[in-house]
């Protein structure tokens, strides 16, 4: 299965009193990789780099599409602890459909720090729509195409 692998740092200020990664702060990190593999940007040069391929919503002032979301769902399996490495979040589309998509997660460990520790899954349906009418929008052959290469099965959430 082809996965995206996006690095996430977090900050001292995602930690909560008990030490680890706030649960509501897991949405902004969700969010921040969401970001850097389909919000096209000027930034991105390099051919390897996250979202060189996938980054393909135009994210500028002005834009003619919104991404709305439809719903989120995130299992919490280990609490996060602070680490200054980057953590390693694994993104896949587990569903391509006319207006909406499915954008399937796993939070791990940095990569190459042992052992391996999946800390959390989650799913996300993003609506794309048409910031003249407001209405959803069939998501183009440039977006299917960059994302297909990433459309395997869904999510499996362990303790649904």
């Amino acid at each position: 299965m082809a996965r995206l692998h996006v690095p996430i740092r977090l900050r001292w200020s995602d930690l909560d009193a008990y030490g680890h990664v706030n649960n509501v702060e897991m949405l902004r990190l969700l969010e921040e990789a969401r970001i850097q593999a389909f919000w096209a940007s000027d930034e991105v040069t390099d051919e390897d780099a996250v979202g060189s391929s996938t980054a393909v919503l135009d994210s500028s002032p002005g834009a003619d599409t919104l991404s709305f979301m439809a719903r989120q769902e995130i299992e919490y399996l280990v609490p996060i602890p602070y680490t200054r490495q980057p953590l390693d979040i694994q993104m896949w589309f587990g569903r391509l459909g006319g207006a909406s998509l499915e954008i399937c997660y796993v939070v791990c460990s940095p990569i190459g720090v042992e052992p391996f520790v999946e800390y959390a899954r989650a799913a996300t349906t993003i609506v794309l729509v048409d910031a003249k009418t407001q209405r959803p929008r069939r998501i183009g052959d440039r977006e299917r195409a960059a994302w297909t290469p990433f459309l395997d099965e869904p999510l499996t959430f362990i303790k649904r």
